[in-house]
């Protein structure tokens, strides 16, 4: 059962989807994440790609996040995102699209700017190394913008990023990596 760790919206139980579509984030990991970036979230805009259930997301916009773009290519996870964001009741600070996440970065470019971002693809994709370029690359970040990446056995060489500082590197189990990015812009 997940929920919001706190917060605003502290307590709520978020919904997910059924089977193994999605693997939402452990309370653990959720946990070292947050307890990582806690003091900076607030006033931030966030984006949740590949959002999954939103959780992540929902879990800022109750520590205070300006707003959340939930990206995600699934239509089912998107209700389920629309479900959670109502019963945590930040309606008002949401927008969501159902799309991949480079189709969206490709249109977005130019036009969206974020200060926190939540990269969690299912692992077997392979592609945070790609989206993390490819955001940088768009102008999608803003300079200080902190970026969150989970992944399962995709390596993830910070010396790829010249223009990111790693502010967090850690393996959790066998399973997943969680490195935290903060961007400057060049």
């Amino acid at each position: 059962m997940l929920k919001i760790i706190t917060g605003s919206a502290k307590g709520k139980i978020l919904k997910t989807l059924e089977g193994e579509a999605t693997r939402p984030t452990s309370e653990r990991i959720k946990e070292a994440v947050f307890s990582s970036i806690q003091f900076d979230i607030e006033d931030r805009r966030v984006l949740d790609i590949f959002a999954g259930c939103g959780q992540l997301g929902l879990e800022a916009l109750s520590r205070g996040a300006e707003s959340c773009m939930f990206v995600d290519s699934s239509r089912e996870a998107m209700d389920i995102v629309k479900a959670n964001v109502s019963a945590t009741g930040f309606n008002s600070k949401c927008r969501y699209l159902v799309s991949d996440a480079r189709n969206y970065i490709r249109k977005a470019s130019g036009r969206e700017v974020f200060d926190l971002v939540f990269i969690d693809p299912p692992y077997a994709l392979e592609c945070s190394a790609d989206i993390i370029r490819r955001l940088a690359s768009g102008g999608m970040l803003a300079d200080g913008a902190i970026v969150v990446s989970e992944s399962g056995t995709e390596v993830i060489n910070p010396d790829d990023f010249p223009e990111f500082e790693v502010t967090k590197s850690r393996q959790y189990g066998k399973k997943t990596a969680i490195n935290i990015f903060l961007y400057h812009k060049p």
